[in-house]
């Protein structure tokens, strides 16, 4: 299954180079936008990737804009998505083994190629741990539950 990807003109230029880092790497990618590093509105690109991963349509996705945080906050508005944004390796592998992240989130003004690169590795590579972490995405489902009723 892809990973889908997705960036405002903040994050293109990080996108197309993890896009380069993650085709080398074997990954099935879906680049659902922007193509240029002309200015768009970041919230239509960071719907569209949680779109995906929300629907099961894909695993998980990747969103970049200047900072992240505003990737973040359109895509946890999605029922079932666990976006996390990270800027350091620790951040990196605590999305993945603690909070079982879908999408990752980075930002393109703030954080450079490499280690961006090392980000996205620690997460691909890092297995949820599960057992009382699990118990905690429960609880968050069961809050997605309420306030969807």
């Amino acid at each position: 299954m892809p990973i889908a990807i997705a960036s405002d003109h903040g994050g293109f230029q990080l996108k197309e180079d993890l896009k380069e880092f993650l085709l080398k790497r074997g990954e099935d990618l879906l680049d659902l936008g922007t193509n240029t590093d002309s200015m768009v509105d970041y919230p239509e690109y960071g719907r569209k990737v949680a779109e995906k991963v929300s629907r099961g349509e894909v695993e998980k996705g990747i969103l970049i804009c200047g900072t992240g945080i505003g990737m973040s906050i359109v895509a946890n508005k999605f029922p079932g998505i666990r976006a996390a944004l990270v800027t350091n390796e620790f951040m990196a592998r605590m999305a993945k083994e603690h909070n079982d992240a879908n999408i990752l989130v980075l930002g393109g003004r703030v954080t450079d190629n490499e280690n961006s690169r090392r980000l996205v590795e620690i997460w691909l590579s890092t297995k949820f741990a599960g057992e009382r972490h699990q118990r905690r995405l429960e609880m968050i489902k069961e809050i997605e539950r309420k306030l969807g009723e």
